[in-house]
């Protein structure tokens, strides 16, 4: 993992219920060592094939009063020894919401853009990721957040290898990366059972060296391994489309 800090970040607010309660077990669980390791860029986008880059109609009508807020984020994944690794952010301590938590890079959708437009602009205004360098490969399933009432469209993008990065301080406190394989191993990994909204929603936490990521980042990439690892192609109610 790299960029790490010398200091330990701001901890982030996690509002857990009384009632929480431990969740299911990770899907990949019982997969084999080698099943969890040598993930390649191939098997990745071989695991993306069935979610079209763009959802049909483009980027969403203009935001009506009281519609969710349209949002696109960017998975952004390279390969390097052997290993597929993924670019997170975490956000600044100064911004409206989700302050310090860990995501992806993204935000909201301007006018005239598509979603898939949005997430590529965004990542190349908070860490400089050059759009033209992206390759889309697929997206995952649109979920809404409950504390900003966002509406989130995530896609998967590859780069041609470690991207430089210029990261924007009014935005993120720092960008780093991990390999897919270190977010599957065992025990970084766990679930846990909220009532959000009067039903019950699965959380999904990856704890990782100084960090933690949870809510609507770490249900997109609870999404991510349990495509790559072949462990569930269809998401249940219990997993969307809240965080």
């Amino acid at each position: 993992m790299t960029g790490a800090l010398p200091a330990p970040p701001p901890p982030q607010r996690i509002p857990r219920p009384p009632s929480a309660r431990p969740g299911p077990a990770a899907p990949w669980a019982l997969v084999p060592r080698d099943g969890r390791t040598g993930l390649v860029l191939d098997r990745v986008r071989a695991a993306l094939t069935t979610t079209p880059v763009e959802p049909p109609g483009g980027a969403p009508p203009p935001a009506l009063a009281g519609a969710p807020r349209p949002s696109a984020v960017l998975a952004p994944l390279f390969e390097e020894t052997g290993e597929t690794r993924v670019l997170l952010t975490r956000r600044a301590s100064t911004l409206r919401n989700h302050q310090s938590e860990v995501s992806f890079p993204g935000g909201r959708v301007d006018g005239g853009e598509t979603l898939a437009e949005a997430a590529l602009r965004e990542a190349w205004e908070e860490v400089g990721i050059e759009p033209a360098t992206v390759t889309l490969v697929g997206r995952l399933s649109p979920l809404m957040t409950f504390s900003s009432g966002a509406l989130i469209t995530p896609f998967v993008g590859v780069l041609p290898g470690r991207p430089p990065l210029r990261v924007n301080a009014a935005e993120v406190e720092r960008a780093f990366d991990v390999a897919l394989a270190d977010l599957l191993a065992p025990g970084v990994y766990h679930a846990e059972r909220w009532e959000i909204g009067g039903a019950a929603r699965n959380l999904h936490f990856f704890d990782l060296p100084g960090d933690i990521v949870w809510g609507a980042t770490g249900r997109m990439l609870w999404e991510l391994l349990a495509r790559v690892t072949g462990t569930v192609t269809e998401l249940g109610p219990e997993d969307g489309p809240l965080p």
